[in-house]
Parts: C-alpha cells; sequence; structure tokens
C-alpha cells in the first residue's frame, strides 16, 4: 500500500564544520548549512549554502573560500 503523503522531491539541510578563509579574518572554522534539493532520497544538487559569523549574522558562503 502506497502512503498517501509520499514526496518525491524534497529539500534538506545539512551542517558541517569547515574550514574557511577570508582576507580580513584569516582561517577561521565555522558551521556551513547546505540546503539541497533530493529526488528519492537521493541529493540532486545544492540550491543554497550559508554560514552563521562569530557575531551571529548569517553571510552567504560566496565572501570566503575554502582554506588549503
Amino acid at each position: 500500500m502506497i502512503k498517501e503523503n509520499m514526496k518525491l522531491i524534497t529539500i534538506k539541510r545539512q551542517t558541517k564544520e569547515e574550514k574557511r578563509y577570508t582576507p580580513k579574518m584569516g582561517e577561521l572554522l565555522t558551521k556551513v548549512t547546505y540546503v539541497k534539493k533530493a529526488f528519492l532520497s537521493i541529493p540532486i544538487k545544492t540550491i543554497h549554502k550559508y554560514r552563521e559569523t562569530y557575531y551571529g549574522e548569517v553571510k552567504d558562503c560566496e565572501a570566503c573560500n575554502l582554506a588549503r
């Protein structure tokens, strides 16, 4: 029997800690949240990714690069 509320496309959020580099602060460890679209629980693409700063602001990850 198939459930009535079974959805094919879902949106999920996942938070990871990553090393990031900004020109003003240098290397920092921050929590990055990925918003991903999934089809039948298989991730298709990343819709958006953002990070929370030390002061509690939410910023887009385009402003900083991955630390190497």
